[in-house]
């Protein structure tokens, strides 16, 4: 919570949607991120909807606002503040709300190359769990994904490997059917290692902590247990 007296925090309404709209542009404006691709007008619509969505809480110091948080119940989705209120603790009193508020925990998104914003993450007990590419993302940069592990750390990461492996689960049963499925239409039943080998190329790429020899391992098994269980 703020210890600056001139600092006050209070949740957002629809009538806020202007002065969110100046601090989410301006700050946005300063930060080492890749350029916007929607117009000003665009976000302001945008980010009048997500205030009746949702919790949106304002920092204003002396009357004036000087940033904002906007949070789900697992994801923090926006943190900025002004330029000329940056280093004044302003973000760290935005994140100490979120943490009060959402205490088992949330994950969030940073630009690879928001170096600054990784730090302060850092500084505050975030973890990044895992970069991408930047294909699923508008402005198509490499992100990272950041979290707050809250008050139990344990069930708070167990949460997210299961979501992983309810993913995992669903792509494996796919697997196994398309390999039972294209059985019939290969001209031999031999196992092809060269196309294997693409196989483990192309996830050492999206996997690369994992690396190759280990991936080689894994796509083997998950070959050969696909392959016995379309032939049982």
């Amino acid at each position: 919570m703020p210890t600056d007296p001139d600092l006050t925090l209070r949740p957002a309404d629809g009538s806020d949607a202007d002065l969110v709209a100046e601090v989410h542009l301006a700050s946005r404006r300063a930060a080492p991120m890749p350029p916007g691709v929607h117009t000003d007008d665009d976000v302001r619509h945008w980010l009048a909807g997500r205030l009746t969505q949702d919790t949106v809480w304002l920092a204003e110091r002396a009357g004036d606002p000087v940033g904002y948080a906007r949070f789900t119940d697992t994801w923090l989705d926006d943190l900025y503040v002004v330029p000329t209120a940056a280093r004044r603790g302003v973000g760290s009193a935005l994140l100490d709300l979120v943490k009060a508020h959402r205490s088992a925990g949330f994950c969030l998104w940073v630009f690879e190359m928001n170096t600054p914003a990784r730090a302060f993450y850092r500084r505050h007990g975030l973890v990044e769990l895992e970069r991408t590419d930047g294909s699923a993302n508008e402005e198509r940069a490499p992100d990272l994904r950041l979290a707050w592990p809250g008050h139990d750390p344990v069930a708070f990461f167990r949460g997210l490997i299961d979501e992983v492996d309810t993913d995992l689960g669903d792509l494996l049963n796919r697997r196994a059917a398309l390999t039972r499925a294209v059985q019939d239409h290969k001209p031999s039943t031999n196992r092809d290692p060269a196309r294997e080998r693409e196989i483990v190329e192309a996830l050492a790429l999206r996997a690369p902590t994992l690396g190759e020899e280990r991936l080689t391992r894994i796509v083997h098994a998950i070959i050969t247990e696909s392959l016995e269980a379309s032939a049982g």
